[in-house]
């Protein structure tokens, strides 16, 4: 199986990015996690991003805050599929983070979630590597049953609480 990368502009970004790592758990996807910079390491995190693909990687995650640039500079040195989480901070509430995350230049595609939506970025990463992967596509229909039947459960105990109004 292919791992996932996840890389962190800084360590802070750690309580959103844990709850993409606990979904790869979950799913018993192999990930390496590392702080990178854009800015701070730019040689650095195009070095990773070029060699990923040789290293087993197939698919890379990248969360930053702030100017966001951390997902745009991988996805410039790889063919892997980039994974953007950007993450909320205290300036503009991620909103920044989000627009350098998902505005990029024809031909430097990132998939980009929601600000701090880790846990989909894993579930995306983990879509992708279903694609080749038999035993995570079976993993991900029973989670989607699991969603259907909680919904169900939960129209049936709404229907049952109307009844008694």
């Amino acid at each position: 199986m292919k791992k996932v990368a996840v890389i962190m502009g800084s360590d802070s970004d750690l309580p959103v990015v844990s709850k993409a790592v606990a979904e790869l758990k979950a799913y018993g996807v192999p990930y390496e996690c590392h702080v990178m910079s854009a800015h701070r390491t730019p040689a650095l995190a195009s070095e990773f991003a070029a060699s990923a693909k040789d290293k087993g990687f197939g698919v890379i995650i990248c969360a930053a805050g702030m100017a966001a640039h951390l997902a745009g500079v991988i996805a410039g040195h790889t063919t892997l599929p980039v994974i953007g989480i950007p993450c909320k901070s205290s300036n503009l509430d991620g909103l920044d983070a989000l627009l350098a995350t998902v505005m990029m230049p024809s031909g430097i595609p990132v998939a980009t979630v929601a600000i701090d939506g880790a846990k989909n970025a894993a579930i995306l990463a983990i879509q992708i590597l279903a694609l080749s992967d038999e035993g995570l596509a079976v993993k991900l229909e029973a989670a989607k049953q699991d969603m259907i039947d909680g919904v169900i459960a939960k129209d049936k105990a709404l229907q049952e609480k109307l009844e008694n109004i």
